[in-house]
């Protein structure tokens, strides 16, 4: 069952809000003091054609076009910890980097996704960039036909 996440803005496949009268929520304005998970979906949120979907025991999941991107959860501790998927290079960089490592499952499968779990607030825009390019990755995985129906428009030097 795919579910909105609660008092989240929600985007339509055309980027217009599902609520009448609502304002955009910006990535800038998703910035707390260390990345909670209301915080990473509210960044989420933000990115075209996004769906939100609470599975795999209680994690926060963000798909584009039906493909997971991000999921907020499976932390080692209590913190929060945030998984998303990497280009070769980043994934390279980031498995030897303080405060990432290989995601539990995905990585063990050969795919390329990391984990963030060093939450510091100056991590923060580290992670969003990842997220973002991760939703990029994904999204250009799609077919163009899937890409067009969710208007998802890239730049070809991208």
């Amino acid at each position: 069952m795919i579910l909105s996440a609660p008092a989240l803005p929600r985007r339509t496949v055309n980027g217009r809000r599902s609520k009448a009268g609502a304002q955009p929520v910006r990535p800038q304005d998703c910035i707390g003091a260390n990345m909670t998970y209301e915080d990473f979906n509210q960044f989420c949120a933000t990115l075209p054609a996004t769906t939100y979907i609470v599975q795999w025991g209680g994690s926060h999941v963000w798909k584009v076009g039906g493909k997971v991107f991000a999921v907020g959860g499976w932390a080692k501790d209590s913190g929060p910890a945030f998984t998303f998927k990497a280009s070769d290079f980043n994934f390279d960089f980031l498995s030897e980097h303080d405060g990432y490592r290989p995601a539990p499952y995905f990585a063990s499968r050969g795919m390329k996704w990391i984990q963030q779990t060093d939450t510091a607030g100056e991590r923060d825009e580290e992670l969003r960039y990842y997220l973002s390019e991760s939703h990029r990755l994904v999204a250009q995985g799609l077919s163009r036909r899937k890409q067009q129906e969710l208007e998802l428009v890239w730049n070809k030097a991208q």
